[in-house]
């Protein structure tokens, strides 16, 4: 490119992830204790990759170690409080803490026969491992993913301990604490249940798998693509930070994550441009979040859902997510081409452009996704999916000498990948104490009565009401465990209602991402206005308009399932996709306030409302959608064309 554009520093970069993500907020050990982290780290990488490459230990063993070396790292790792992040003394309190979860991690391991030998019959000792495992579980959460869900997944526990002093439909006749402890150390339904199942295989390794890519350096690559696609277009640099991080979104689970690393190139681009600070952090934050929904890899949560949900595969999953996906960021790409419009803004020059044959003479770097795509499509499991994936990388990597990886770069991406789980594996653990409340006490269906009760048996209310409920679980808990939460209480109603199981699931999904834009708390609006310098919570609401789609999409794939290719033919399908595309272009207009000139009041209201009747699956609100939208673009068009001639005649 002839022309840099201003972007922050690798050291930058590192600062907003450990403001606004407690996942990246880790200490950068030195001396013995950096070193025991390192190949604490490369072993949990290595044990990970020996289980899934021959997949013969125990489940419960395999989640076990899995766990025993997750809390053990994150208490070397993650600081008791941010402000000794800094700190390079660890304290022999975090030493031991580390080394009760290495005992932790090893019992059942040690003690799994002896323990099937007793029938369920707890000793002390079994009871204080136990007991000790949940303590460190929620304490291991507090420091790697945050204080809302340890304090959910607290409340879960005191309100299985309480039942009987529950108001209404709440109560349940209570479980004791060893009874507690039972289910959340020795069984399947609690800590070891379905959620850390998931973390240690599908996740794990598609974490790997995204830390061999960053290794590769396609994370620039992407942005570079993103400029030859996008960047001499009107509002260039906006459509490029749509289109970088929609890609972004295959190697990356996190929605800061994805807005610190492409955002830092790309808002600054935005902003010189002409870009409002709040807009371009918005459009950022928007792109970034929706990286999570865009096939063939989307957030961990998908991967739960595949377990969740049962008798499906995870293509199917992404294949069912495709359309949705495309329509979110189409949305997003509309609102950004009628906001350059209507601020009238360039797209890059020439010289502000990557050199074309360079760019797309690495193009080899894309192989890997490829791969995955195909192998995913041919029956494969995720798991093998993703090793041979990670093969794939390895070998197309080698391809020029400036992508390939030395023996340096894959240690290295090992020690990353290992990083990058410990919070996951927090997560998960977290959520399935929750899960396992859920299941000892029967509050899943209590609460998917409840739901059903309060709205009456009215889809669309049961649908609002578990909107809210994501969103507001989404403010501070992870998607993770956001999902895990909706999807046992809140899904179970939607299912009741006649909807399919995948498009209740993928609902209640999509709420949990969208939380990250939604005001008061957005962490990745927050974490894009530290880039731009805008105001957190304005971005927020920008964000929030700019993610609409996000909001709708959801009650369509629910009220027409066709978008998910459940149940449909090729042309019906066609029709709701189109109609829904158009619908977007009006909801867009409407919103930003421009299309070919500048809308007033009632014509933003009139674009709003054909938006809303062609998304809508229903024959007779296309139709009348259909005759608004020509009528509106016909006016739009001619007053547009007349005010080009009137400024070329001025």
């Amino acid at each position: 490119m002839a022309e840099k554009f201003e972007q922050l520093s690798v050291e930058e970069q590192q600062e907003l992830l450990e403001k606004y993500d407690p996942e990246a907020a880790t200490r950068r050990l030195k001396g013995p204790l950096g070193w025991i982290a390192f190949f604490g780290l490369l072993s949990f990488s290595l044990f990970q990759l020996y289980a899934s490459i021959f997949q013969t230990l125990p489940k419960q063993i395999l989640l076990s170690i899995h766990l025993g070396f997750a809390l053990s790292l994150i208490f070397l790792l993650f600081p008791a409080r941010k402000k000794n992040l800094r700190r390079s003394n660890v304290g022999i309190v975090n030493i031991m803490l580390s080394l009760l979860s290495i005992g932790v991690g090893a019992y059942l391991p040690l003690m799994l026969d002896d323990i099937v030998q007793r029938i369920g019959i707890m000793t002390p000792l079994d009871f204080t491992v136990g007991l000790v495992a949940v303590l460190l579980v929620l304490e291991a959460t507090r420091r790697a993913v945050g204080l809302p869900i340890t304090i959910i997944a607290s409340l879960f526990l005191l309100y299985a301990y309480f039942g009987p002093y529950m108001p209404g439909f709440l109560a349940h006749r209570g479980v004791d604490l060893e009874g507690l402890v039972k289910t959340m150390f020795f069984t399947t339904e609690g800590i070891f249940g379905t959620p850390l199942y998931v973390s240690a295989t599908y996740i794990f390794v598609f974490l790997l798998f995204g830390a061999f890519l960053v290794k590769t350096g396609v994370g620039e690559y992407f942005n570079d693509l993103a400029l030859v696609v996008a960047g001499k277009r009107i509002g260039g640099p906006a459509k490029v930070a749509v289109f970088s991080s929609a890609l972004q979104g295959t190697i990356s689970g996190s929605s800061v994550a994805n807005v610190v690393t492409s955002g830092a190139f790309t808002i600054p681009m935005m902003k010189r441009l002409g870009y409002g600070k709040e807009f371009a952090g918005a459009v950022e934050a928007t792109s970034s979040t929706g990286g999570q929904l865009m096939p063939p890899v989307m957030g961990a949560a998908a991967f739960l859902m595949v377990e969740f949900i049962g008798g499906i595969s995870y293509w199917e999953i992404a294949k069912a997510a495709a359309i949705p996906a495309i329509l979110y960021f189409a949305g997003i790409w509309m609102m950004t081409h009628f906001e350059a419009k209507r601020i009238g803004l360039r797209g890059l020059t020439e010289d502000e452009m990557p050199n074309r044959k360079e760019v797309l003479g690495k193009i080899y770097l894309l192989v890997p996704i490829v791969v995955v795509i195909v192998l995913l499509m041919s029956g494969m499991s995720v798991m093998r999916a993703a090793l041979w994936s990670i093969v794939a990388i390895i070998v197309v990597s080698g391809l020029k000498k400036e992508t390939r990886l030395g023996w340096r770069d894959i240690i290295d991406a090992l020690v990353d990948g290992a990083r990058s789980a410990l919070s996951v594996a927090a997560a998960t653990a977290a959520a399935g104490i929750i899960v396992g409340v859920v299941t000892k006490t029967g509050l899943g269906l209590k609460m998917a009565n409840g739901l059903i009760d309060l709205s009456n048996g009215v889809l669309l209310l049961t649908l609002f009401f578990t909107m809210l409920t994501s969103l507001i679980l989404g403010m501070g808990s992870p998607t993770t465990a956001n999902y895990v939460i909706t999807s046992t209480i809140a899904a179970p109603a939607i299912i009741a209602s006649g909807v399919p199981e995948l498009a209740a699931h993928l609902f209640v999904f999509y709420f949990g991402i969208v939380a990250d834009i939604t005001p008061p708390v957005a962490l990745a609006a927050f974490a894009a206005a530290g880039i731009s310098g805008g105001s957190p919570l304005r971005t927020g609401v920008i964000a929030t308009k700019l993610a609409i789609s996000a909001f709708i999409i959801p009650y369509m794939f629910v009220l027409s399932p066709a978008l998910l290719m459940i149940d449909t033919t090729v042309p019906y399908l066609i029709w709701v996709v189109f109609s829904a595309f158009i619908g977007m272009l009006a909801i867009s207009a409407g919103m930003i306030g421009f299309w070919y000139r500048k809308l007033n009041i009632l014509e933003r209201i009139i674009a709003t409302v054909t938006g809303l009747l062609l998304i809508y699956p229903e024959r007779v609100s296309d139709i009348v959608g259909l005759v608004l939208f020509v009528a509106m673009f016909a006016v739009q068009y001619m007053a547009g064309k007349r005010e080009q001639m009137q400024k070329s005649a001025s």
